[in-house]
This record gives C-alpha cells, structure tokens and sequence, in this order.
C-alpha cells in the first residue's frame, strides 16, 4: 500500500455520471481524501457515514473510489447518505487505481497533498485517524453520541 512521504500514482477514473476525472484534476481543488471502497465491505459501511461528516468542510475534498459497478455504487451512496464525488475503479479496467495504490483492504484511505504526495494512509476504520483529519479541516467527524470502535480491520 502507498505510504506517507510517496507521490500518489496517477489516475483516470469515471465518475457515476460517466465523465472523466483525473487526480490532477481532483488536486486542483487542494488536497484530497481517497476512500477506495467495496459496497459489500461492512467495515467501509462503517466508515463512509464519518466520511461524509469530514466531506461538509472546505479544506479537503473527500472522493470516493468504489471498486464496484455503478448501479450497486449509486445504491450504497444512496442508503448511507454521500454526496461526495465518487470515481469507479471497476474490474473491466483490472482495478488499475486500486492495484497502483496497493490495495490489499478496504476501506483504504489516502490523503494526497495539492504537490501530489501522500501525507496519510490508512487501512481500515482508525477513529484516531479520522479524528486528526477532522482536526486539521476544522470538522468534527464523530458526535458526542456515536459509540464507534477504535480500530476494525478491513
């Protein structure tokens, strides 16, 4: 999996709508917050919900990479409540994002800095993690009332 400190491997993706979206696009915008996911993944199921809580601020764009086919990722993002963009990274292309960012696990998430750098990964759910993401873009992702674990596998 790409770590901290290595440049982010390029990409270009589909969103559900069907139009192209690069990184470099995406970076355009500032940093960005990679979430490679599968629908059927209890613990990305998990996580997205917290996701889309960090999504609400302005100082990280969050975007989705679902390894899934449009309909299903259209149906997840409908039923957990995102809005954030979503890229598809589907098996007809041979998960070719996934398999140049080293996927083993889902969620995995990337934060790549505008320079094209991963400053943060992460495999699974991490509430540590996400809380210092949420500190940095000033967006608390958990509520006083959320009973979350710690850490799940993905």
């Amino acid at each position: 999996m790409v770590s901290a400190g290595n440049a982010a491997p390029a990409f270009e993706l589909q969103d559900t709508a069907g139009k192209s979206v690069s990184l470099q696009q995406v970076l355009e915008g500032g940093p960005a917050l990679l979430a490679f996911f599968k629908v059927s993944c209890p613990v990305c199921q998990l996580t997205f919900p917290y996701l889309q809580r960090l999504s609400n601020g302005t100082k990280l764009r969050v975007i989705g990479v679902s390894q899934d086919e449009p309909r299903d990722t259209e149906e997840f993002n409908r039923r957990f409540g995102i809005r954030f963009t979503t890229l598809l990274d589907r098996r007809a292309g041979g998960y070719a994002a996934s398999n140049a960012y080293g996927i083993a696990a889902v969620p995995s998430l990337f934060v790549v800095e505008p320079d094209g750098q991963v400053s943060m990964s992460v495999s699974g759910f991490s509430k540590r993690d996400l809380e210092a993401i949420g500190q940095r873009v000033g967006v608390a992702p958990f509520a006083a009332g959320d009973r979350v674990p710690e850490f799940k596998p993905g």
